[in-house]
């Protein structure tokens, strides 16, 4: 089934990985996907420690709107490498494949639409696809099984906190 984590609310990450972990704990096999993050966030070691395979976008290490063209060049040549080498872990019976800020790759376009596009629609039945991201795509959601969307009523960033280390990532 297709499970979708989507809105402007803190969490989004933080479900997926837990889901992650929740097939892990089954002992299925998981792999955990980071569109524009570079391999920073607290919650990627764990989930390497647990045997869940994680790909992070290296070329990501700041935000894309200020990335030069050509680092927006390299991070999208980045990405698009990692859907293709999520489909070759489908060949491999993996159970669940998180694509962890899907919809913001997509959104920046540093992910190729037709390729996201033809991965979901080409995604077995057999496998459980996690999806997340601020602002899914209609087409995205017509073919979700679970929409979770999380909604910020209050976010500490509201009052100037910025970003904290084991909580925001």
């Amino acid at each position: 089934m297709i499970h979708i984590y989507c809105g402007d609310g803190k969490g989004k990450t933080t479900a997926a990985a837990g889901l992650a972990v929740r097939c892990a704990g089954a002992g299925l096999k998981a792999a955990f996907f980071q569109f524009l993050k570079d391999g920073t966030s607290s919650e990627i070691g764990p989930l390497r420690k647990l045997g869940i395979r994680v790909r992070c976008c290296k070329e990501c290490s700041k935000f894309v709107f200020e990335m030069s063209p050509e680092e927006k060049s390299a991070a999208a040549l980045a990405q698009d490498s990692m859907l293709r080498e999520a489909e070759s872990l489908l060949r491999e019976g993996f159970d669940m494949i998180v694509l962890d800020e899907f919809f913001g790759a997509l959104t920046t376009g540093t992910l190729t639409y037709e390729a996201a596009k033809r991965f979901v629609e080409d995604f077995p039945v057999s496998a459980e696809l996690v999806l997340t991201g601020r602002d899914p795509d209609r087409f995205f959601l017509d073919k979700a099984d679970y929409i979770s969307q999380i909604h910020a009523l209050a976010h500490p960033y509201d009052k100037g906190v910025p970003a904290r280390r084991g909580i925001e990532f």
